[in-house]
């Protein structure tokens, strides 16, 4: 059903603060204070390399939030299942976050009914401490001054504050970054979903004639046409008809992102390219170094276990397995489900690719399958298909 808008806040303090003309913030505000949601799962802003999570009820709140933040990578998926089951929640969600909180539902984890993901598109986030490194060492910046950020026509830009509040922007191409290592995370680099299509809205300014400070939007469901005829009804957006050249502009612009995403998967999977003795010594050389800290499982968007499952409880410190049976059964759980959104590898203390790991193996399978996790609300993971025409069978 999709329909294509430009839009726009009407408020001229939220259009200034937000991104592309504040139209995401603008929807949110007007849908608390319609009733239309209970809550709003938003993302403060510390610093530009700093982020967390808030589930608001307060329009003042979701106002100061306005405006991107690329440097802190956080999923959604974890606060929606955890703090909001019981609510009418709206909140801005990149693909990843959007591809998260939809294996959760069909999990029976959260109910989708009840959320309106209001989708952004996503180039990619960066690293807060690798951000802070590429600041001082490639735009020549104290790190600390840098009071804005944004990703746009293939450049990273940074602002800082001169002594005297006079702001100051640099920018350096993504490819000259990323050649030399920096620039996004590697998940990002790799990850063809760039707009998010399994959400409610698809916002961004991919499409937007040059110079405009507005938004693309697209319409994705029933509850995306509500949300926004809520925030046009009660004044706060203003849209007009998307232009034929803006909507095959958004089409060139992800094609060509896809591509590059397609490159650096390959450039970056020098597994690849080793024998299969040399495969197995480079997983156990990488997983050795695990300590059983769980912090991959408590951010993985797609977990669905108790939070006091047994799963850690499997490591014995006395066996002598190469790869312990923690990291072994994590990978397999999460074959069908992981969508490689990098949660793991940012959180690990001892630096183990666990991106990269996890993709070898379920990427494998999910091609098997048929089965690409959180694009599709209707369709059951496999091997929850399996276990309903087990049960059908012994019954």
């Amino acid at each position: 059903m999709s329909k294509y808008y430009l839009a726009w806040a009407k408020d001229e303090e939220i259009r200034k603060k937000g991104a592309n003309g504040g139209f995401v913030t603008a929807t949110l505000v007007s849908a608390l204070e319609n009733n239309f949601i209970d809550a709003a799962l938003v993302v403060a802003k510390k610093s530009v390399y700093e982020g967390i999570p808030v589930l608001t009820s307060d329009p003042e709140v979701v106002k100061e939030c306005a405006g991107s933040l690329h440097g802190a990578p956080i999923n959604l998926t974890k606060y929606v299942v955890d703090y909001a089951a019981k609510k009418r929640i709206g909140l801005p969600t990149k693909p990843c976050d959007a591809r998260g909180i939809i294996e959760q539902a069909k999990r029976r984890q959260v109910n989708l009914d009840n959320i309106f993901m209001i989708g952004l598109n996503c180039g990619g986030t960066l690293h807060p401490l690798r951000m802070r490194e590429m600041a001082a060492d490639f735009y020549e910046l104290d790190p600390d001054s840098v009071v804005k950020e944004e990703i746009k026509e293939g450049k990273i830009f940074l602002v800082s504050e001169e002594e005297g509040g006079e702001e100051k922007e640099k920018w350096i191409k993504i490819d000259e970054l990323e050649q030399k290592g920096y620039g996004r995370r590697d998940a990002c680099k790799s990850c063809v979903t760039k707009i998010p299509t399994s959400a409610d809205l698809a916002c961004g300014n991919w499409g937007v004639p040059q110079g405009e400070k507005k938004t693309f939007v697209e319409v994705l469901t029933e509850k995306g046409e509500a949300i926004l005829k809520n925030a046009i009804d009660s004044g706060y957006v203003d849209i007009e008809e998307a232009p034929g050249k803006g909507i095959e502009m958004r089409k060139k612009i992800e094609a060509g992102m896809q591509k590059l995403a397609t490159s650096w998967k390959e450039r970056m999977d020098e597994v690849s390219t080793l024998s299969r003795s040399g495969r197995f010594e480079f997983y156990v050389d990488a997983l050795k170094n695990c300590i059983h800290c769980g912090a991959c499982k408590e951010v993985c968007p797609v977990c669905a276990c108790e939070a006091d499952s047994k799963c850690l409880d499997m490591n014995d410190e006395r066996d002598s397995y190469a790869i312990s049976m923690y990291n072994m059964l994590r990978i397999f759980h999460l074959m069908d489900s992981c969508i490689h959104c990098g949660q793991c590898e940012d959180v690990c203390p001892v630096d183990i690719p666990l991106t990269l790991i996890q993709r070898r193996f379920s990427e494998r399978m999910q091609r098997h399958l048929g089965y690409i996790p959180g694009m599709d609300v209707k369709e059951k993971p496999p091997l929850y298909e399996t276990e309903l025409r087990w049960s059908a069978e012994a019954e």
